[in-house]
């Protein structure tokens, strides 16, 4: 992005970690993942058109599930669709652990509001977290380490200094110093962002859903497909092929990897749905050097981690490498293979040897999908005037969620906080035939 597109999102109030909120009327109370602040709905959606308005929606994980909890505080009835249900272990966000930082090289909106969503992150622990078994967001820092500033160390900075990051600039001697645990050799650079952290995302996603549910909204468990239709609007869904309908005025559709899938027609080759992987050491009895708050999440090139988490200390997590794993994850195997397992022993022997001869606790192997936009959709269906998609996370969507399911609901209900992003996240436009006269 250019420095003309960094002086919009400033001049819009929607950089430097900023969320816009526009309109004069209608000013309601909202918690905004325990945010709470007063925020005005656009002057042509009142709390009483708001509160007529049924909306359902299909997928559970961090884009549906904060987007059906945003539409409630907004005055919106809610259904809340999932194939398997909320943190369940096809989903995108179903994993034990998501990290959550702001080092986006060329992304301003995903670094400012990565930055937002932290913050949102701590608040909902402060409001849920003693009633809800315990916090789900935990500052860890989070260390970049590279073998040169050229390139993304750079690029980092850059993005950094605009949106306001705080971070520290680290000597290989620092790091040794502070986190004796990692072995350097060969690295020159380090930067180290204290605020970022780790969550807890199966967790963190259920309790979403139970809040959704706590709220007067309805959790259902089963496939959801288009239904009846009727001028150019969406009537209904069916949930297991007919078993029953639910009736809507509005409809998301916010399927992370089964968009490839459901909606081929009019998606086409939108979406890639890669598989990434994710391996959870055992950490040696009695040492709790490479537990949180010891040590913070890593970043080397191509591989990143974080310590084990309290209280149960699941594991050391790395992710290093995927797999092919097919495009349909109803069918997809969920289990690391032994080759998929080579690259990161040779990472805890390279970077964390005191690690290198531990055991693998657990495995996780999940599809993401990838949009060619390289950036979130949140966009109408070409051919319906009530059904919205919701998706493109990338693998870095999880972490968005308080932000984006704000966006989501907003765009949906017609509230023009985020008017300033009409443009944004879009569906790219048809490809034309360059034959047509």
């Amino acid at each position: 992005m250019t420095m003309d597109r960094r002086a919009f999102l400033r001049a819009s109030g929607l950089g430097a970690g900023a969320l816009a909120t526009t309109g004069l009327t209608g000013v309601v109370e909202r918690v905004t993942g325990g945010l709470r602040q007063e925020s005005p709905l656009a002057p042509d959606v009142t709390a009483a058109r708001v509160a007529g308005t049924h909306v359902v929606v299909v997928g559970a994980g961090a884009f549906g599930g904060w987007a059906a909890l945003h539409l409630q505080e907004m005055g919106a009835q809610v259904t809340l669709v999932d194939l398997y249900g909320p943190g369940n272990s096809r989903s995108a966000s179903g994993d034990e652990t998501r990290g959550i930082r702001t080092s986006y090289p060329g992304r301003e909106i995903w670094t400012s509001w990565a930055q937002r969503s932290i913050e949102r992150w701590k608040v909902f622990d402060q409001d849920f977290a003693a009633r809800m078994g315990g916090r789900v967001f935990f500052t860890t820092g989070d260390l970049i380490l590279r073998d040169t500033e050229v390139g993304f160390v750079e690029q980092v900075r850059d993005i950094w200094h605009w949106a306001g990051v705080p971070y520290e600039s680290l000597t290989m001697d620092e790091v040794a110093e502070r986190w004796p645990q990692f072995r350097t050799e060969g690295m020159t650079v380090a930067l180290y962002e204290p605020g970022a952290g780790v969550a807890r995302a199966r967790a963190a996603t259920q309790r979403v859903a139970h809040l959704v549910e706590e709220r007067g909204g309805r959790i259902v468990t089963g496939r959801a497909t288009p239904g009846l239709s009727a001028g150019g609007r969406l009537v209904d869904i069916e949930v297991n092929g007919g078993v029953e309908r639910i009736a809507g005025d509005q409809f998301i559709f916010a399927l992370g990897p089964w968009f490839a899938s459901t909606f081929l027609d009019v998606l086409g080759d939108l979406f890639r749905v890669p598989m990434g992987n994710v391996i959870y050491y055992g950490t040696p009895p009695g040492d709790a050097r490479f537990d949180y708050p010891n040590l913070p999440s890593w970043n080397f090139a191509g591989v990143t981690g974080w310590p084990s988490l309290p209280p149960d200390h699941r594991g050391f997590r790395v992710r290093a490498s995927g797999q092919a794993g097919g495009n349909d994850p109803d069918v997809s195997n969920r289990w690391v293979p032994e080759e998929g397992l080579v690259r990161p022993r040779q990472i805890l022997e390279e970077r964390f040897p005191d690690l290198a001869g531990q055991p693998v606790l657990e495995t996780r192997a999940c599809h993401y999908e990838t949009p060619s936009t390289r950036d979130w959709i949140v966009d109408l269906h070409p051919g319906y005037g009530n059904v919205w998609f919701a998706g493109g996370g990338s693998a870095e969507g999880f972490k968005f969620g308080p932000t984006v399911g704000e966006l989501i609901a907003a765009r949906v209900l017609g509230d023009s906080r985020f008017a300033a992003l009409d443009g944004e996240f879009r569906l790219p436009p048809p490809e034309t035939d360059p034959t047509a006269a």
